[in-house]
C-alpha cells in the first residue's frame, strides 16, 4: 500500500477576529459621552466642475493652443462626500469585534495525516505562547485607533473606548490613542496589556469567545470632512450622470467596511525581511505581505519568508527559523483563508 502523502488539497480556516461594519456619527468633544448629542452622519452628493489635471500627450503639452483647448474642456463629476455639521467637531466611529478560538482546527481539510501534524504543531504553539504576542499587538491597534485610517490624520484628540459585551463580564477601558504608537509594539500600557490578555484568552480557548464594543472619538474640527469607506465602482461607463465616487453607508448612515477595519487590526507584521530598512512600518498580515497601495509584496517566496513556505514547514512539524516566523504563521491563520496545496 502506498504511503499516505502529507498534503491537503482542500484546506481552509475561518477567521477568528470578526469585526462588524463601523458606523459613523457626529458630536462635540465636550459632549462625546452624552448619547443624546450624537447624530448619525449621512452622505451628501456633490456635482463639481473639475479641471483637467492628468498627464497629457507630448503633442498637446508642447502646443499652447492645443493645451488651452484641452484645459477648457469641463471635467464634470458627481461624487459622494461626508462631513460634520457646523456645530460638530468630533467624529464617532463605533463597531463590535468578536474574537473566537479554534485556530488549531481547520474548517476544511481533506488529509488526516496533514490535519494531525498541523493540529499538534498549533496546540504546541498555543500551550507555549498562548497568543500573548499577537493579542498585545491587536490590543495596541485598538488602543491607537489605527482603524480610523484617514480620519486619524490631523485629529487634535482621539479617544478609544472599549467595553466587553459578554454577559458574564463587566469591564471597560479608555485609551488616549495619541499615546499608543502606530510604528511599533515595544511599549504598552496597563490597559493595553489587560485588553490583550482578554484577547489572548479567547484566541487560545481559555474563554469561549470575546465580544467587544469599540467606539472611537476623533476631534477633527468643526464642519470638517470625514472619510467613510469608498465603494468599488465596477461599471463607471461613459455617462456623465454616473457617480465617479461612491461612499459606503448602511441604512443612510455613513459607514466603514468591516474588511477595512479588520485590515487595520491585523496590521501587526513587523517581522517581514525589510522592516528595518524601509519606512513603511507594520504591514497587514497577508500571505505574501502585500501592500497594494505601494504595489509591493514584502514577503517574497524567493526569500522563503512567505506564508506558504513557512506554513508547510510548521504544519508538518518542522522547526521554523525563529519565534517571529511562528507568530506570523499563526496570525495568518487567525486572519483565515483557503490554503490548499496541489497534490500534483
Amino acid at each position: 500500500m502506498a504511503k499516505e502523502k502529507n498534503t491537503a488539497s482542500v484546506l481552509a480556516f475561518e477567521k477568528k477576529m470578526v469585526p462588524s461594519d463601523g458606523f459613523m456619527y457626529g458630536t462635540t468633544w465636550g459632549k462625546r459621552n452624552n448619547k443624546n448629542s450624537v447624530t448619525a452622519l449621512k452622505l451628501q452628493e456633490k456635482s463639481v466642475r473639475g479641471t483637467i489635471s492628468n498627464r497629457l500627450k507630448a503633442a498637446i503639452k508642447s502646443d499652447p493652443l492645443k493645451l488651452n483647448a484641452e484645459v477648457e474642456k469641463p471635467n464634470l463629476q458627481r461624487v459622494d462626500s461626508c462631513g460634520l455639521s457646523m456645530d460638530q467637531d468630533t467624529l464617532v466611529l463605533s463597531f463590535t469585534l468578536k474574537i473566537l478560538s479554534g485556530v488549531e482546527n481547520p474548517s476544511a481539510c481533506n488529509n488526516q495525516l496533514f490535519n494531525d501534524s498541523y493540529t499538534k504543531a498549533a496546540k504546541k504553539y498555543i500551550e507555549t505562547e498562548k497568543f500573548n504576542e499577537l493579542a498585545k499587538r491587536y490590543s495596541s491597534n485598538i488602543a491607537n485607533g489605527r482603524f480610523l485610517w484617514r480620519n486619524r490624520v490631523g485629529a487634535e484628540n482621539i479617544e478609544v473606548q472599549v467595553k466587553i459585551l459578554n454577559s458574564e463580564t463587566e469591564k471597560s477601558w479608555f485609551f488616549d490613542a495619541n499615546k499608543t504608537s502606530i510604528r511599533n509594539f515595544d511599549l504598552s500600557t496597563v490597559g493595553v496589556e489587560e485588553l490583550g490578555q482578554k484577547i489572548a484568552q479567547a484566541l487560545s480557548g481559555e474563554t469561549d469567545f470575546l465580544l467587544l464594543e469599540i467606539t472611537a472619538f476623533a476631534q477633527v474640527g468643526k464642519a470638517q470632512d470625514v472619510y467613510p469607506s469608498e465603494e468599488l465602482v465596477l461599471d463607471k461607463g461613459n455617462s456623465k450622470t454616473k457617480k465617479s465616487k461612491r461612499l459606503y453607508h448602511v441604512d443612510d448612515v455613513a459607514a466603514m467596511h468591516s474588511q477595512k477595519i479588520g485590515n487595520a487590526l491585523r496590521t501587526i507584521d513587523t517581522w517581514y525581511p525589510e522592516f528595518e530598512e524601509v519606512s513603511t512600518g507594520p504591514i497587514a498580515i497577508e500571505p505574501y505581505g502585500a501592500v497594494t497601495n505601494l504595489g509591493k509584496a514584502y514577503r517574497n517566496p524567493k526569500d522563503k519568508a512567505d506564508f506558504f513556505t513557512l506554513f508547510d514547514q510548521f504544519a508538518r512539524g518542522e522547526e521554523l527559523p525563529n519565534k517571529d516566523a511562528e507568530h506570523y504563521v499563526m496570525a495568518v491563520l487567525v486572519r483565515g483563508g483557503v490554503f490548499g496545496e496541489s497534490e500534483k
